[in-house]
């Protein structure tokens, strides 16, 4: 290409645009970071009244009406979560309301005092979008300019509420279109990513820290140029497939639910109410309660957890992942609130971790694998999960973090959590 003559000037240009946008995103990371750290505490504080209060559980029918009287009064829009701030972005419309952020807060924290099994990841994002889009209604930005604060909403609320600032940044701009991604917001992303997560750190928050204390060691002695385990490769790519599948599985049962439950239960307020007896029958059948709520830990030494799927003998069962596939795809399905990413690792974690026993490999590798697969194949963002799993597991296995990831985002179809989401690529032809 050509050089321009005028290189001096457009370097001029794109460093006013750099510091344009570090002006423009330092409120909203100021703003989204407080939240999500607010968000954060309070999630910890309901978590454990539930824990030492076990009757809360009975109550989850009556939240479920609460929430949507919530949303039916005050929501408008707002309801539609990730998918309005999605569609904003794609084609501008209504725009974001600012309402959004306290509902979702708020009844984000109803669903998970009484037992719903939900996540974080939707209520921090809707935060970040909601927050993103009021202030650029005050500053009577652009359309353009809109899209993309809109982006470092995503981006900020993502990366503050894992701790997780580069894997926020990609997210912002791998989860709006599967097989594209949009550069023009790489840097506000990642600014807002990084600001929101430092701000959230500030307000005493403590994200949780998972080990892989697997080391690998080449299969092959003689062929130094071999430094990975081919046979164990082999086991990841089989993992990765029942990964992707798994989370197929999860987006078409909770979009399934939601449309049937539309359909066949009339009165949209006792969608809810059915959706809370069911999660008390499954807690019943079941016989625990640690597929209710995020699931991180438990209140159980010996309960099922996340953090119980990366050790070799814990009390994670063949059917774990199941069981919490089906409580949260009927909790989001059915009206409650919260987000599918902290539910997913769950799956993907206790999947690993029962193949990991099939197969004969490292449980604590395969838990961390199944941990960000199954969220790549359900968000179509595999390069924003493998990211996620240099951030939280370290280096030393990134290469198998992206063939699981790979492998679960093509097995997993076209199939997604959010409707909003494009088609661009086809992943086949």
């Amino acid at each position: 290409m050509k050089q321009s003559k005028f290189s001096s000037f457009e370097q001029g240009r794109v460093a006013y645009q750099l510091l344009r946008w570090t002006v423009l995103v330092i409120p909203v990371s100021l703003i989204v970071g407080s939240l999500v750290a607010l968000f954060l505490w309070l999630l910890e504080t309901v978590t454990h009244i539930r824990w030492e209060h076990g009757w809360l559980l009975w109550g989850l029918p009556v939240a479920g009406v609460l929430i949507y009287w919530l949303y039916r009064l005050g929501g408008k829009q707002a309801d539609k979560g990730n998918n309005l701030i999605m569609e904003e972005i794609h084609q501008p419309g209504g725009g974001v309301p600012a309402r959004m952020a306290p509902l979702v807060l708020a009844t984000t924290i109803l669903t998970h005092l009484f037992g719903g099994s939900a996540g974080r990841e939707g209520t921090a994002v809707q935060i970040g979008g909601s927050m993103a889009g009021w202030i650029g209604k005050q500053l009577r930005l652009s359309v353009a300019d809109l899209r993309i604060l809109l982006m470092t909403g995503i981006a900020a609320g993502f990366g503050a509420v894992f701790g997780t600032p580069l894997t926020g940044a990609v997210f912002a701009l791998e989860v709006l279109a599967i097989g594209v991604m949009r550069y023009d917001a790489l840097v506000p992303c990642l600014i807002a990513a990084v600001f929101a997560d430092v701000v959230c750190s500030a307000w005493g928050i403590h994200h949780t820290h998972y080990h892989i204390n697997y080391i690998d060691h080449p299969l092959v002695d003689s062929l130094p140029f071999i430094h990975l385990d081919v046979w164990l490769l082999v086991k990841v790519i089989v993992c990765g497939v029942a990964f992707g599948l798994s989370s197929f599985l999860f987006s078409t049962l909770m979009h399934n639910i939601k449309h049937n439950a539309q359909a066949y239960i009339k009165i949209p307020w006792l969608i809810p109410v059915v959706g809370g007896i069911v999660i008390l029958l499954l807690s019943y059948i079941a016989g625990t309660t640690d597929y209710l709520g995020l699931g991180v830990s438990s209140k159980s030494p010996n309960g099922i957890s996340i953090l119980a799927a990366f050790e070799p003998n814990s009390s994670v069962n063949d059917w774990s992942w199941l069981w919490k596939l089906v409580f949260t795809a009927i909790t989001l399905g059915m009206g409650f609130k919260g987000g599918e990413v902290t539910p997913l690792f769950f799956i993907g974690a206790t999947l690993g971790h029962t193949l990991a026993l099939l197969l004969g490999a490292p449980v604590d590798l395969f838990a961390g694998l199944g941990f960000i697969a199954v969220f790549a194949g359900a968000t179509n963002t595999p390069i924003a999960c493998t990211l996620m799993g240099v951030e939280l597991f370290g280096t030393t296995h990134v290469l198998y973090f992206a063939v699981a990831c790979f492998t679960a985002y093509y097995f997993s179809g076209h199939s997604g959590i959010y409707g909003a989401q494009k088609l661009e690529v086809r992943k086949w032809r």
